[in-house]
């Protein structure tokens, strides 16, 4: 039987690298990662000798002296005697504050103005489709202004609430919006009251619950459950029963005219409002087209099957073209979500103390640091960034067709 000899391995050579395939694409790398790193080493250390012939050199302390001014709104305690690294996280509270509720009413304004395009009735169509015009084709910076200008010019000042006046507060005399901000009650917490918002909070895991169990049965058997009102009476009544047995813990502060201006309660600046508003309403028109066209994409047949079964026009957009709209819908959503955030930073334009205000602002003018406050600036972004991402990339992983 004769013997098989495997054939002589070909030895390597340098050559290889340029002329041979299998490690062209790597050398190519290679060559393109140590040009960036070299590139990167020549303007870091430029930036070095510069700020070394201006006398100035690279370090962070700065964050922890004393920060020496105030900001107006603010998610948790601070002075003008803390330190800049803590106007930095009351700036940064702000910043996610107006984004996180941003996100959340342009989404709501954006499926409804995205679904309306389509509707029937041409009035409606037709309003909607300038709404999104409007809104998509004017800078944000001057919806900004607009909104702003209209809280604080065409609502009364707080001395025309007194006896007499030509304003009332609205909501059994509970709220008040005046051209210094709008006031609400504030909530009182008691003994006994940590319990109460443990139950609530049980609740709206409860809510998320049913709905996963009620969508998982309809699946199984077809079947479906009033998840509407259960959901309304898991939201309201462990609450409600919790708040009475436990004394009623909970109270509330209503704000009163007091000299020139509103005690007690809690004040929303007209700056916050502003750039809320202004985010939400300009990003929800382009939440809008992409809900508009994640419900074409979706083929008609769909629809008329739905139809064909006896389902209703809403159930029809809620079980079947909604949920494959989505799969369109969510990864151009997630850009706007990002959008809103970083357009956030125009907050300075109607004098809400974000973390560009903040940080990016007043810290770098008082403390002469500009490039570790842009650097630190630029890191708070881009990390949040990421985290959104990721975040919706999850959410789209979920949603997206499952192959066999």
């Amino acid at each position: 039987m004769a013997d098989v000899t495997e054939p002589p391995r070909e030895s390597f050579r340098l050559s290889q690298l340029l002329y041979d395939s299998r490690y062209r694409s790597l050398t190519i790398q290679v060559v393109a990662a140590m040009l960036i790193m070299a590139l990167l080493v020549e303007l870091v250390d430029n930036t070095v000798t510069n700020l070394a012939a201006l006398g100035k050199d690279i370090g962070f302390g700065f964050l922890w002296t004393t920060a020496g001014y105030d900001i107006n709104q603010q998610l948790i305690p601070f002075s003008s005697q803390d330190t800049h690294a803590r106007a930095a996280v009351v700036g940064i509270l702000n910043t996610l504050l107006v984004a996180f509720l941003g996100c959340i009413l342009a989404t709501v304004i954006g499926v409804l103005a995205g679904v309306l395009r389509l509707s029937k009735n041409w009035l409606i169509a037709r309003i909607m489709t300038v709404y999104v015009e409007a809104m998509r084709n004017t800078p944000l910076l001057i919806w900004i202004l607009i909104v702003f200008a209209v809280m604080t010019e065409a609502t009364p000042q707080p001395r025309e609430f007194r006896e007499g006046g030509s304003a009332s507060m609205i909501l059994w005399d509970s709220v008040a919006i005046s051209n210094r901000g709008v006031y609400i009650p504030r909530p009182v917490w008691a003994e006994g009251s940590g319990l109460v918002v443990a139950v609530f909070l049980l609740s709206i895991v409860g809510i998320f619950a049913l709905r996963w169990y009620a969508r998982r049965r309809q699946e199984a058997t077809g079947q479906q459950l009033p998840v509407l009102w259960i959901s309304l009476g898991l939201f309201f009544v462990p609450a409600l029963l919790a708040y009475f047995v436990m004394g009623r813990p909970v109270s509330l502060e209503y704000p009163e005219l007091g000299g020139f201006n509103f005690t007690g309660g809690v004040q929303i600046r007209n700056s916050f409002i502003a750039l809320w508003l202004a985010l939400s309403l300009y990003t929800s028109a382009f939440i809008a087209e992409i809900v508009r066209a994640g419900i074409l994409a979706v083929s008609k047949g769909q629809t008329e099957a739905s139809f064909a079964l006896g389902l209703q026009p809403n159930r029809t957009m809620q079980l079947i073209i909604l949920p494959q709209a989505l799969r369109v819908i969510i990864p151009p959503l997630i850009s706007q979500y990002l959008n809103l955030t970083k357009n956030s930073s125009l907050a300075i334009a109607v004098g809400y103390m974000d973390v560009r205000s903040t940080l990016g602002g007043i810290t770098i003018n008082q403390t002469g640091r500009e490039l570790e406050g842009m650097l630190l600036l630029g890191i708070f972004y881009l990390i949040t960034s990421l985290i959104i991402s990721a975040l919706m990339n999850l959410y789209n992983s979920s949603v997206k067709l499952k192959e066999r």
